[in-house]
């Protein structure tokens, strides 16, 4: 959430700043400072209605240890009492409508992000790896996986419809060997401490990071009276870890790994990816999430990006870093770099992890503060989240790219101890 005195304060600036995303927000801040002039005016005589029946307060007192009749001096508390009730309630309104529609701006974009419109105006930063030359034509990972016994599709959808699969033996096992190999990476080699999250969480925590009031048509919600969704990403329980708390900034920053399932309903994204893993309704992913003080954010977001392209380094996978346009940033997100792995059977790069910085809008949403040196005024913190990577996605990278001539597919170096030293999937 965006802090509503800079709203105030500087809404020119503001509103030039959310306009680079693409979206005309003009109406939503204009109600925004009709709101906040609303609450200037309450302010005052809520102010001093309570001040007077705090000075009436003091008359009584004074009265009563004089012997005097006090009956006229509580009658007019009474009558103080119910104007500060009417200021309370006006400004309690007025709060309640500005409070839901500051919930719904976006994030405001870094100085450094390139203004555009879409992914074609994302400027490319860096590039690791060549594509496989193959002497023949790849195949797509649907096929391999079928051919191989590793992938069913059609049980799935017998089971739970269109946009799930079913992985068999070195098909499970592959994806169980990703999991194991990237938690280890990010603990062991990039000193993040692994969690195990709640897959369920309640509409606080979807406030929290963004997902909520603006994308449920995105979530899972589960029916009958709990207020619980099914995550669409580990990122939500991981930065609502330390919501409500105030934190030691000596101890910044902190990171966090975690894998999870991931459910989402992938709504407006009909036709698309329709055949395969790309884009499934439940799916694995490893994440990141880092808390930061604000001077050290956007170091650490390179850092938490670094780690994310470590794990298809060590994969021998080739990929690219694309740091997104100001028109296809994510809602909550003030800079985002997104990776991209290459997909022989496309002949393109494929987004496998997406890592941002979204600065203090989601601690503001979640109340995440820190103390520097552990004591003093709070401040809110930064929030820092990256795939690191999506494992269906790096499942189909590596069936695609290590694919054989013959159907078979290779097993990368790093994984082959996470497969009891299995080198090669080929069909059973």
């Amino acid at each position: 959430m965006l802090d509503p005195l800079l709203i105030r304060d500087h809404v020119k600036t503001v509103h030039r700043r959310l306009e680079s995303r693409g979206e005309d927000l003009s109406a939503t801040i204009e109600e925004l400072s009709k709101l906040d002039s609303a609450r200037r005016m309450i302010l005052p005589g809520l102010e001093k209605a309570r001040s007077d029946r705090k000075e009436l307060g003091a008359r009584i007192a004074h009265a009563k240890s004089q012997g005097s009749s006090i009956d006229a001096l509580v009658q007019s508390g009474e009558q103080y009492a119910g104007q500060i009730k009417d200021w309370e309630e006006q400004l309690e309104k007025v709060e309640t409508e500005r409070q839901a529609l500051c919930l719904t701006l976006p994030n405001l974009p870094h100085e450094s992000v390139p203004i555009g419109r879409s992914a074609q105006d994302n400027p490319e930063v860096r590039r690791h790896g060549e594509a496989p030359s193959l002497d023949f034509d790849p195949k797509p990972h649907w096929d391999l996986g079928t051919a191989l016994g590793i992938l069913d599709f059609e049980r799935a959808a017998k089971i739970a419809g269109a946009r799930f699969s079913v992985l068999v033996g070195a098909g499970a096992k592959l994806s169980r060997a990703l999991i194991a190999f990237m938690l280890d990476l990010h603990t062991k080699d990039h000193g993040y401490v692994e969690v195990e999250p709640p897959f369920l969480v309640n509409s606080g925590a979807l406030v929290g990071t963004g997902n909520l009031p603006k994308f449920e048509d995105d979530l899972f919600k589960i029916g009958g009276d709990w207020d619980l969704y099914l995550i669409p990403t580990a990122e939500v329980p991981l930065c609502n870890l330390h919501s409500n708390e105030i934190l030691d900034g000596r101890k910044l920053p902190i990171r966090y790994t975690a894998y999870t399932p991931c459910f989402r309903s992938e709504a407006g994204s009909y036709g698309k990816d329709v055949r395969g893993l790309i884009r499934q309704h439940q799916f694995d992913k490893v994440e990141m999430v880092a808390y930061s003080d604000p001077e050290n954010s956007y170091a650490l977001h390179e850092e938490l990006t670094h780690h994310a392209e470590e794990v298809l380094k060590r994969l021998s996978l080739p990929y690219r870093t694309v740091l997104l346009c100001t028109g296809d940033m994510g809602f909550a997100a003030a800079k985002t770099y997104d990776i991209e792995v290459w997909l022989p059977s496309q002949k393109a790069y494929r987004e496998i992890s997406s890592c941002s910085n979204t600065e203090s809008f989601q601690a503001r949403r979640a109340n995440i503060r820190f103390r520097r040196e552990g004591k003093g005024k709070s401040e809110f913190v930064h929030t820092l989240n990256g795939s690191g990577v999506a494992v269906g996605r790096a499942l189909i990278a590596v069936l695609e790219n290590y694919q054989q001539k013959d159907g078979s597919v290779l097993i990368p170096d790093a994984l082959q101890p996470y497969m009891n030293g299995q080198e090669i999937i080929e069909p059973t």
